[in-house]
């Protein structure tokens, strides 16, 4: 899960009593809006690791930035304790100019009063914005707090060469994809006479939510949801429907009952299951684009396809994820946030941001006018595209989906873990504090 990080609470307490006690999201520790200088340098942090791909390509587009505009600006990269980082910061009234986070942060990020509203039409070409990118940048006050630069998709990774050793096609439909993943586990598709290989790769652990992050793909392709949105805009607990129900159960017994998925599943998030993938232990697994050049890599390019998510009960809704430019608040330099943003979406600054075997930190484009295929002949980021724009689907921006996140993980967690436990119970406890999570946010259905 390259896009999805989990803020602890504390340091989003931390950050919000910072935040607001400082002055709030006007200020950002500052009364009202800084004295602008359109000449001051941009501070920007960015969310990976220091001196990995990730920070190069963020350099790169940033001296594309700087000599297309003039302005300058600081790249800090940062992975371990970002959020405390920040927090200092704000407790110091002095947060950087630009923060490059994921989209599924803007609730907590807003919530906390660290980011100002975004004013589109001061954005340039923030109208060639795909509508779904666009609109995960939109709190739940349908006010816009971030601005998209990436997007990415699921789609399904299978070991090509097991699929000729079983005779099988690339699955279409839910039925399907349980009779491919018991082959693989059963008829012994690499060939070592050993009963040592699995259907599906799955990150089951509740670390950052893991479990429900993957499990969300199958979710909502059966029909099912977390918390429904009603008509007056509040949200209800909705994992005790028939369709979330049934896809649980679905879920579960991939695990419990035809036994399909890798042992350790429940304690494992992404780096081991991606090496159960890579090693031979793992025929399928749903994930997005980024690993692609890894497994190209370790695996073999010619050792696996990549193919459209089987249709579920539903339809093929697959989770859509991506980061997002935050503009901080209290900038001594919005002229300079705002033209960031806009050359992070222009047409140049996404083909700059996709190129590169590894650095890269555009996954998929999220301006319309942008054709992946003009950077990236390979047919397989096509497809990746193309599931984004016509299947994918973002958490809703609700002031804090962290917490909806990690009950569920807990739960889809405790079910595939305990094969035991009463999966009905467990539907009903987890709905119940779902059901306090909304009402503690203000966004429960009465």
């Amino acid at each position: 899960m390259r896009s999805f990080k989990v803020m602890a609470a504390g340091v989003g307490m931390a950050l919000a009593v910072a935040a607001c006690g400082a002055g709030g999201a006007g200020g950002a520790g500052r009364s009202g809006t800084a004295e602008q200088d359109p000449s001051a340098p941009l501070e920007l942090w960015t969310r990976t690791t220091p001196g990995g791909d990730g920070e190069k390509g963020m350099k790169k587009l940033v001296a594309a930035f700087e000599a297309a505009t003039g302005h300058k600006v600081e790249v800090t990269a940062i992975f371990d304790d970002f959020e405390t980082k920040l927090s200092q910061r704000a407790a110091q009234k002095d947060l950087p100019d630009i923060v490059m986070n994921d989209s599924s942060q803007l609730g907590t990020m807003v919530s906390q009063g660290i980011v100002r509203e975004v004013d589109l039409g001061a954005i340039k070409g923030s109208d060639q914005l795909l509508e779904p990118a666009l609109a995960a940048a939109r709190s739940a006050d349908g006010k816009t707090y971030g601005v998209p630069y990436s997007a990415q998709a699921s789609a399904l990774l299978i070991r090509k060469d097991w699929l000729q050793k079983v005779g099988l096609a690339a699955p279409t439909n839910w039925d399907e994809m349980a009779a491919l993943a018991k082959a693989f586990t059963t008829q012994d598709p690499d060939g070592n006479g050993k009963a040592d290989t699995y259907g599906l790769a799955v990150p089951g652990s509740t670390k950052r939510g893991y479990a429900s992050w993957y499990f969300s793909n199958f979710l909502w392709a059966a029909g099912g949801d977390f918390i429904a949105k009603q008509s007056d805009g509040k949200f209800k607990p909705a994992m005790t429907t028939p369709e979330s129900v049934a896809a649980t159960k679905w879920f579960r017994d991939l695990a419990c009952t035809s036994k399909v998925v890798q042992p350790g599943a429940a304690t494992m998030d992404t780096p081991p299951t991606n090496e159960t993938f890579e090693a031979g232990k793992t025929g399928m697994y749903v994930v997005g684009p980024y690993l692609m050049p890894r497994f190209d890599s370790s695996l073999g390019k010619d050792k696996y396809q990549v193919a459209p998510m089987p249709k579920g009960p539903k339809d093929s809704t697959v989770l859509a994820e991506g980061g997002s430019v935050y503009l901080m608040a209290g900038s001594k330099n919005e002229a300079g946030q705002n033209a960031f943003a806009g050359f992070a979406i222009s047409a140049e600054g996404q083909k700059i941001g996709m190129q590169g075997e590894k650095a890269f930190i555009v996954q998929l484009p999220v301006n319309k006018g942008v054709d992946i295929a003009s950077v990236r002949p390979d047919p397989r980021w096509k497809l990746y595209a193309d599931a984004y724009r016509e299947h994918g689907r973002y958490a809703p921006s609700i002031p804090n989906w962290t917490a909806v996140r990690q009950s569920t993980a807990d739960t889809v967690n405790a079910l595939i873990a305990d094969c035991g436990l009463d999966l009905d119970a467990e539907l009903k406890k987890v709905d119940q504090k779902l059901g306090e999570a909304l009402s503690q946010q203000g966004i429960g259905a009465s």
